[in-house]
């Protein structure tokens, strides 16, 4: 889908919006390194990391995605509420099934892709037998380094809409947290604040947890969201009719298509630059980002350039 977003964004001339979706306070997410190891050389630098999730009553079924570079090993233990375990072989490519409790665990190691480096191992937690639901407790996964090259980790649950409030990690990390297509590097992916305190939205999906630097600084291609703009209580038209007042970096997002369009029909149709879209116009927004309240660095993981400013960014 990313790719694929890309590869159309250089079609023609256009601007594509994203936003960067609302699960930036969900708890779906939690991410780290376990640190360097090298098996040959047994060097100490590398340590064990326990993931803990709290799995909600009445959960019907849950996935949980690991995400990590295909070159680095890991051990990995799977751990139930009441302490029942099994160690996962991630050399073992397809499907693999265990129990645990009244819980039965698909277990499915990913292959590097194409155009795609790291690996996902994905774990399916569905009712055993006559059960109507998985076990509820907290959950473990243990990540034990054998041989690593960058030690990071991510682990994903799926969007908050879906699954229970009480379903969510012990210690969530909230950056990475921008859901697909919004992940899409050409896009302008937008996050939303509140205008009335005039600050981030905890909901708005956060940036990446591990970026190139290049002399401290960010490599700009990596920079998530680009650019902030209202998304809580926004006056919207209702599908029954009249208006409502709604929230989400939906809702963000056309505030900042909107402001593309003009900048567009000021380059392109008044004849001031014919070359005004793509990447163009993703600068000119970022460049007029304006500051709002709390956010002393910028670019950063939570409002990226600031809030949208449509003046400021006019050349």
């Amino acid at each position: 889908m990313e790719r694929f977003i890309d590869n159309v964004s250089e079609i023609g001339r256009s601007v594509i919006c994203v936003g960067s979706g609302n699960e930036g306070a969900s708890g779906g997410h939690c991410g780290g390194s376990v640190g360097v190891v090298d098996s040959a050389t047994g060097r100490p630098d590398g340590e064990k990391v326990l993931v803990e999730l709290i799995v909600g009553n009445y959960e019907t079924g849950l996935n949980v995605q690991l995400w990590k570079d295909y070159v680095d090993r890991y051990r990995i233990e799977v751990i139930s509420p009441t302490g029942e375990s099994f160690l996962v072989d991630t050399n073992k490519v397809g499907k693999q099934t265990f129990q645990l409790e009244q819980t039965t665990v698909l277990l499915y190691n990913g292959e590097p892709a194409p155009y795609l480096t790291s690996q996902e191992i994905y774990f399916d937690l569905l009712p055993a037998g006559n059960n109507s639901y998985i076990n509820s407790g907290v959950w473990a996964f243990r990540l034990e380094p054998v041989k690593t090259i960058t030690g990071n980790y991510t682990f994903y649950l799926p969007s908050g809409v879906v699954r229970s409030t009480q379903t969510r990690f012990v210690r969530p990390t909230p950056d990475v947290t921008l859901t697909i297509p919004s992940t899409a590097s050409k896009v302008i992916t937008v996050g939303a604040y509140q205008t009335t305190l005039e600050a981030y939205a905890d909901f708005s999906g956060r940036g990446y947890l591990y970026q190139d630097r290049l002399g401290g600084r960010i490599e700009g291609s990596f920079i998530k969201p680009d650019i902030v703009a209202p998304g809580v209580g926004i006056l919207a038209p209702a599908r029954e009719g009249g208006y409502e007042a709604v929230t989400g970096t939906s809702f963000a997002t056309p505030f900042v298509t909107g402001a593309a369009a003009l900048l567009m029909q000021w380059g392109i149709i008044e004849g001031n630059d014919r070359y005004l879209y793509g990447e163009k116009v993703k600068a000119y927004l970022r460049k007029g980002a304006t500051p709002i309240r709390g956010e002393s660095q910028y670019p950063n993981a939570r409002v990226g350039y600031g809030a949208l400013c449509l003046e400021a960014s006019l050349p």
